[in-house]
């Protein structure tokens, strides 16, 4: 039964998809022209307004790979790809501090009450075990970013190793899709191929860094 509820699933999916794709052709729309314009208005939004919303979104949820994905697109050309990543850099610290403090102090009566209610607890980790619960769970796939961010904030971690192990890992990950997606949109297909080479390897050493300290912890 639960093969036939997949495969039905895979069907609807399908189903959707071609729909969405014959929408696209009987309206003569372009997913590329969408994609500049978007990116348009961003850089007519400007880099202060883009870069304030990348520090701030992520706290309530928006996915950060989006601004990852345009930021260079939007603004190499004023800014140029260093000043671009510096941007991104600085908005991923911010918004670390905001999820950090939103986590350990404005929102935690809330927080707690609401994971009381549920079937989970809130996990308590020994002072020396905080760099390398930091690091695990940023490269765990899975939690989202934001959600990363406000667990470690309510687990006590302090704040010097959060900040600065999720800061590094996060910088690692933004180049890459900002390398990305620059070549992506604009076509540079020897680029696309580096940063997702970068991109590749990067999820290997955190494949390898996994198996250790999952080895280490067992």
């Amino acid at each position: 039964m639960d093969r036939v509820k997949l495969g039905a699933l895979g069907l609807g999916l399908l189903a959707l998809v071609g729909v969405g794709l014959w929408w696209f052709k009987i309206h003569d729309c372009s997913v590329r022209l969408s994609i500049e314009a978007g990116v348009a208005a961003l850089r007519e939004a400007g880099p202060w307004a883009f870069f304030s919303a990348y520090a701030l979104l992520p706290a309530l949820g928006f996915p950060i790979s989006v601004f990852n994905l345009t930021a260079a697109s939007a603004f190499a050309e004023q800014m140029g790809m260093a000043g671009v990543i510096a941007a991104a850099g600085a908005a991923i610290a911010v918004n670390l501090v905001l999820t950090y403090w939103l986590a350990r102090h404005a929102l935690r009566p809330w927080l707690e009450r609401l994971v009381s209610r549920s079937k989970y607890k809130i996990p308590v980790v020994a002072d020396a075990d905080h760099a390398e619960i930091t690091l695990l769970l940023r490269i765990t796939p899975g939690p989202p970013f934001f959600l990363q961010s406000y667990l470690l904030g309510l687990a006590g971690v302090r704040f010097l190793p959060y900040l600065w192990i999720s800061w590094v890992i996060s910088i690692v990950y933004a180049t890459g899709f900002i390398v990305f997606g620059d070549a992506i949109l604009h076509g540079k297909g020897m680029v696309a191929f580096y940063g997702l080479s970068g991109l590749f390897a990067v999820g290997l050493i955190v494949h390898l860094l996994r198996r250790h300290y999952g080895k280490k912890r067992t």
